[in-house]
């Protein structure tokens, strides 16, 4: 069964890294095509190219989460500091992604239509919540472990 769960994780890896790459190109052909056409087109064919790389950054970094936890890593167990960091990095990745999406949304309701701003600032705020959620799982986190080094080196 293990091997069955480490084949589907890489081949979901694989699909969502030619996914997040296609979104890349498809990106930079529609901007290239909207500055073929008008500077002001493309000035908002650059907000949304913007978007396709956030996401298949946060995309692709999904994918190497997966070879990385799922297929490569061979040992079951990790320590609880290995767990943190590696949860730790993947999360930052999307609330990178997460706020990027949100300030692009700001600029593009911004030029379009002002009273559409609820939805990008719903993003903004939102990216703040899981920034201080992960505070608050990292001081657990840590408060968990130093708990645990306490009782077994007792």
């Amino acid at each position: 069964m293990q091997h069955l769960s480490r084949f589907a994780f890489a081949c979901a890896s694989v699909m969502l890294m030619v996914l997040a790459l296609l979104l890349l190109a498809f990106g930079m052909v529609d901007l290239a095509m909207a500055l073929g056409q008008s500077w002001h087109a493309g000035r908002n064919a650059i907000l949304q190219a913007i978007s396709y790389v956030v996401i298949s950054v946060a995309v692709f970094d999904v994918a190497k989460y997966f070879v990385e936890e799922e297929v490569i890593q061979t040992s079951g167990k990790k320590s609880l500091s290995e767990a943190r960091a590696s949860l730790t990095k993947f999360i930052t990745t999307i609330i990178i992604a997460v706020f990027i999406e949100g300030l692009v949304g700001v600029f593009e309701t911004k030029a379009n239509d002002p009273a559409e701003i609820l939805y990008p600032a719903g993003l903004l705020v939102v990216a703040t919540l899981i920034v201080l959620s992960l505070g608050a799982f990292q001081r657990m986190s840590v408060d968990a472990e130093r708990e645990k080094k306490k009782v077994g080196g007792e």
